[in-house]
């Protein structure tokens, strides 16, 4: 059985990793260069994000 395509675009994945600080990390090692902690670190903002997207949508 092979991997799904995530489902955050390459982009929303590069602008967090840059505000988050391990951009270069991934550019250097890729994505399976960073740390577990970074990774879930990532996954928490995106959920930030698209919340904060939905309130907006809903005003």
């Amino acid at each position: 059985m092979g991997r799904k395509r995530g489902i955050m675009s390459d982009q929303l994945k590069e602008e967090i990793a840059k505000e988050l600080g391990f951009y270069d990390t991934v550019k250097q090692e890729g994505w399976g260069g960073i740390r577990a902690r970074d990774a879930g670190n990532m996954v928490k903002r995106a959920i930030q994000i698209a919340e904060e997207q939905l309130t907006r949508g809903k005003s």
